[in-house]
């Protein structure tokens, strides 16, 4: 039997809904890119014709198949409960019109609020044990096994997706792009760094 946290289970539930919000309503609309595995997933899609709907499945699973196995299915089932709330939230958001449209026009407020909405949602996901994405995932298992901070983590990885999505992405969107991933990253890293309650803590990773 999993030892799954209730409240961990919420708030992994409620931080991904938290970042499909944000999703929906500002990077869908202000072309704001992501690094990691969404920007890769659109650099093999550009360049070698790979359908996103091929390699997003690939990626996404090779980077949980890894979090499954260094962080056990604890992660696993925390993970799953997270992209259960994203797909939810994202699907209910498509019900409506963005609300806030202008936004398409303000690329610098978008990479600031943008980074609000991934940081915050992923940051309090990954600290309920789960992950909303490969990305995530990815960079759970590297901390656990290499103990270099998250958000370090998230920088490099984001930053080698950047520069080879110049190969077809013009500068300026890349800046704006490249504002959020430092951003997100450094919001998630200080999130993580925030004491635990004793209510909060999770069962032991490997179960």
């Amino acid at each position: 039997m999993l030892k799954l946290n209730p409240v961990n289970c919420l708030i992994a539930f409620f931080a991904s809904c938290f970042q499909a919000f944000g999703m929906y309503n500002i990077h869908a609309l202000a072309d704001v890119t992501e690094g990691g595995v969404y920007g890769l997933i659109l650099l093999l899609n550009h360049w070698l014709h790979i359908s996103p709907a091929i390699s997003s499945f690939l990626l996404n699973a090779a980077c949980y198949a890894l979090g499954w196995h260094t962080l056990g299915k604890t992660f696993l089932a925390y993970s799953v409960i997270a992209t259960c709330g994203y797909s939810t939230a994202y699907a209910v958001c498509e019900q409506f019109p963005p609300l806030w449209p202008e936004i398409a026009d303000m690329p610098l407020a978008a990479a600031i609020l943008g980074a609000l909405f991934i940081g915050i949602g992923a940051g309090l996901c990954v600290r309920a044990g789960g992950a909303t994405s490969g990305d995530d995932a990815l960079v759970m298992s590297i901390h656990h096994l290499t103990g270099i901070g998250a958000e370090k983590i998230y920088l490099i990885s984001d930053l080698v997706v950047l520069a080879l999505s110049l190969s077809y992405i013009p500068v300026i969107r890349i800046v704006y792009s490249l504002l959020t991933v430092i951003l997100s990253g450094q919001i998630i890293g200080w999130i993580q760094r925030i004491p635990v309650p004793k209510w909060a803590k999770r069962a032991p990773q490997g179960e």
